[in-house]
């Protein structure tokens, strides 16, 4: 069972709590345990203001990762970790790249659910892993292959705290 805290800090329209745990649940169906996460939307201070503090980068990324880091003997929960998800700029990105917004929306959290699984993109062997379960969880929800029009494989849509993609 997922337990889901969504945190919504900025006015701007964005999916479903519903959506949401679609979304968080596909991205972590290959997890047996029951899980607790938060999703925190926010506006592009916060979003800039985050990653600045975190990653050093000065400016609003689309997704933060933060999985939780603490000893199962310090927790009686089942605690996964966090997502930092900055609407406008998935808007944004979205539009450029010309990918129907909730499409957009599930990649981004899939990617961000399978960072908190210990998943990541820093070579391109764990890229490759990576985004093919990615693309493998979004054609089962119906949507395009996010990497379809990229020409780098391994790409990041998302940042993880403390790893620099770029």
């Amino acid at each position: 069972m997922l337990e889901l805290d969504l945190q919504t800090a900025t006015q701007a329209s964005a999916p479903s709590e519903a959506q949401f745990r679609l979304w968080c649940e596909m991205g972590l169906r290959q997890r047996s345990a029951d899980s607790e996460m938060t999703i925190r939307l926010v506006d592009e201070a916060e979003g800039r203001e985050l990653n600045h503090t975190w990653r050093h980068k000065d400016y609003a990324t689309n997704v933060l990762s933060f999985p939780a880091d603490v000893p199962d003997e310090f927790l009686d929960i089942p605690l996964l970790g966090d997502l930092v998800i900055c609407v406008p700029v998935v808007a944004r990105e979205a539009a450029e790249q010309g990918k129907a917004l909730d499409a957009h929306w599930a990649h981004l959290v899939i990617h961000g659910c399978l960072h908190l699984l210990g998943y990541d993109h820093i070579d391109d062997d764990e890229a490759r892993e990576m985004e093919a379960l990615e693309q493998e969880l979004l054609s089962e929800l119906g949507y395009p292959d996010p990497y379809a029009d990229d020409e780098l494989v391994g790409t990041p849509p998302t940042e993880t705290p403390g790893k620099d993609h770029e």
